[in-house]
């Protein structure tokens, strides 16, 4: 099954609706995050990747999730706060989501890529080709900076 994202419409954290077809010809990290979580360190890694790849068409975006264990507490402004003066993250966060139960976009659409079902933890991560289509799938214990999925962004941007 080839999922495309090209449709799915997701809300930035000012309220504006943003299509990610917008971002047709980058190759795209998507993240369920959250502040208070055992994999909350990975917010460095994810910069890192976006700083490593920023100049060929990758962007990392982060989607503040509260659905697992209560992790996500705060109120956007808090997170970005946090994010950017713990972790220093200048990559993309959006409006708050829910990746499993009664989902919301992106996950309503990403969640029925090939191992299908709602993402089990925080910092699940899906990687989005230049064709807005879904590639991999990468559970909460795979590290941002493994080469798993350094080798599949590299395909990515240049496939």
């Amino acid at each position: 099954m080839t999922l495309n994202t090209s449709e799915v419409l997701v809300r930035k954290t000012d309220g504006a609706m943003k299509s990610l077809g917008d971002y047709r010809g980058q190759v795209l990290l998507i993240v369920n995050v959250a502040s208070k979580c055992g994999f909350t360190k990975q917010y460095a890694a994810l910069q890192a990747l976006q700083d490593k790849y920023v100049g060929e068409n990758f962007l990392v975006l982060g989607f503040p999730c509260n659905d697992f264990g209560n992790q996500e507490p705060g109120t956007l402004d808090e997170i970005q706060e946090f994010c950017s003066t713990t972790y220093g993250v200048k990559f993309e966060l959006f409006d708050k989501v829910h990746a499993r139960g009664q989902t919301t976009e992106p996950y309503t659409t990403l969640n029925q890529f090939k191992q299908g079902g709602d993402v089990e933890w925080n910092f699940e991560k899906f990687l989005i080709g230049k064709d807005c289509k879904v590639i991999a799938r990468f559970k909460s214990n795979i590290e941002p900076e493994s080469n798993e999925i350094k080798t599949a962004i590299e395909s990515a941007i240049n496939g």
